[in-house]
């Protein structure tokens, strides 16, 4: 693993804290149990107008990774910086269509949960059946294709996302885009736990569901986009910080 003051010494101010940020958003989603083993990724573009960006490194564990170990690359999928690493080669294909396109998208994470993935695989997808689904808003769908390994699929991604936040990748996972660490992570909270209650909810049958009233869905977005564009950092974020701290914070290393 590279030494962490090796690593800050060859990236500006701005890099480094992007950096421990991603860390941290991979060791919250391992504190969640949303890991997938090495199989799912969250990456963030380096401030700068290269269009670089952070992945995880393919072979360490989400609780395993630290600022240091991410690796850089361009939207070739070449490492712009020194990595005994490789990545994920599915996760560069969905994560490089996004950063390439996405000005706004700083930070993504996608997830392979059980309950992401179930919904994934419904034919409904996201119902508006529980407040936390309908404060997600307006949900982009992209069609599975097999393990994204086709580059040429990068461009049905883009156009699937569209300026949306939220999106499931059907038959494989969640994905959520954000202008920060705490704005992607908030909308990957409240999103996995929309497909949670969604799960939960249908055991007891289809025709057991109370449907809520006529416009409730988009009433109850309007009321909750300051939970994901970014206005709640100084509150949240901080917060989520401290959970990791209180444990292990050995991501900022």
């Amino acid at each position: 693993m590279a030494e962490p003051a090796e690593t800050a010494a060859k990236c500006s101010a701005e890099e480094w804290q992007t950096r421990v940020d991603l860390a941290a958003l991979y060791r919250l989603v391992a504190l969640h149990g949303w890991d997938d083993f090495l199989f799912t990724h969250i990456s963030a573009r380096v401030p700068g107008p290269e269009h670089h960006f952070l992945i995880n490194p393919i072979g360490l564990g989400f609780d395993e990774v630290n600022a240091s170990s991410l690796v850089k690359v361009d939207l070739d999928g070449n490492k712009v910086a020194d990595s005994p690493y490789d990545i994920n080669p599915a996760g560069f294909t969905i994560h490089s269509a996004i950063h390439a396109s996405r000005e706004d998208a700083m930070f993504v994470i996608h997830l392979h949960t059980n309950d992401g993935v179930a919904v994934s695989a419904m034919s409904e997808g996201l119902m508006p059946i529980t407040q936390h689904a309908m404060q997600c808003g307006e949900i982009a769908y992209h069609d599975y294709e097999g393990v994204a390994l086709d580059l040429d699929e990068r461009e049905r991604i883009v156009a699937d996302l569209g300026n949306r936040q939220f999106m499931i990748l059907r038959n494989h996972g969640t994905l959520t885009v954000g202008s920060s660490a705490n704005a992607a992570f908030m909308a990957m909270y409240y999103l996995e736990r929309a497909c949670t209650m969604q799960v939960r909810a249908l055991a007891a049958g289809m025709a057991n569901i109370n449907m809520p009233p006529q416009g409730s869905a988009p009433k109850a977005a309007a009321q909750s986009q300051l939970l994901f564009d970014g206005s709640v950092d100084a509150l949240a974020w901080p917060a989520w910080l401290r959970k990791l701290d209180r444990t292990d914070d050995s991501y900022r290393s």
